[in-house]
């Protein structure tokens, strides 16, 4: 069986930290083939850079996925693409942005085709249509040959959104996983037709906060209505959110989903 772990949004210094000691117990217990996490956070709450991708990278993470973020650092993207450093954007960008949606990953004796995209619903932005860009990757790879397992990183608000975008998938990838909202749902589970699928895996950061930000100023932000600094706590109770996919490769279809959290204080 083929075993993907895939992390929740890490969130700043506190949440890479929280991956550089806890990621080696999970690889220990689980050993998964292919470690994914979504980064789109990781330079200080907001987009990428260079380093802490190498530093995640040097943690165990294999691939890293974003989402509405990714180009808050629209420069130091550009490096880790030009670096050839495996992380992607989501696929329903706009034409001509940096990077690619989706990749090809060999590990071992498997291939597994990563896809990212954003959902629209309550977004900011006039992103394409995240249902037709994952048809589009489908079907110029599935003309081809068929991937040991097909990975879909849904970056959106509303849970309605990811889950009709579940359903509409269930049965042509493997596994479905959302993102962005920093907190773990409690509806992992396989759909009818052998597709994995959770609403939001999570988030990797400051368990005393709010969604990885320091409580104190974003409760003083609600009862203003100003907005205040955003300061992303670098120490204290940390957790993990995560999420263990098994997937039969001579199928593509998943076995099993298994919600992992973990805790630890720096």
């Amino acid at each position: 069986m083929l075993k993907i772990l895939f992390i929740g949004d890490i969130y700043g210094k506190l949440g890479r930290e929280t991956v550089k000691k806890i990621l080696p117990q999970i690889k220990d217990e689980e050993q998964p083939n292919l470690v994914i996490a979504n980064a789109e956070n990781v330079a200080h709450g907001s987009g990428i850079s260079l380093p802490t991708i190498k530093e995640l990278m040097s943690s165990g993470v294999d691939w890293l996925t974003t989402g509405d973020h990714a180009f808050d650092n629209e420069e130091q993207f550009k490096f880790c693409v030009a670096e050839g450093l495996p992380v992607i954007r989501p696929a329903n960008y706009s034409a001509g942005v940096p990077g690619v949606g989706h990749r090809l990953i060999q590990t071992g004796n498997y291939q597994i085709l990563l896809i990212a995209v954003l959902g629209r619903v309550f977004l900011h932005q006039d992103f394409d249509d995240p249902f037709r860009a994952v048809d589009s990757i489908l079907d110029e790879y599935l003309a081809k040959f068929k991937p040991s397992a097909i990975i879909v990183d849904i970056h959106a608000e509303a849970t309605s959104e990811k889950i009709a975008l579940g359903h509409y998938l269930d049965g042509r990838v493997s596994a479905v996983l959302g993102t962005h909202t920093h907190v773990m749902t409690a509806d992992a589970r396989i759909l009818s037709r052998g597709t994995a699928f959770m609403s939001d895996v999570g988030m990797v950061g400051a368990v005393d906060s709010v969604i990885g930000l320091g409580k104190e100023n974003v409760i003083k932000s609600f009862l203003t209505q100003i907005k205040q600094e955003k300061i992303v706590p670098e120490t204290g109770g940390a957790l993990l959110n995560s999420v263990l996919v098994t997937i039969d490769p001579g199928t593509a279809k998943a076995v099993e989903i298994k919600p992992i959290t973990r805790y630890l204080t720096i």
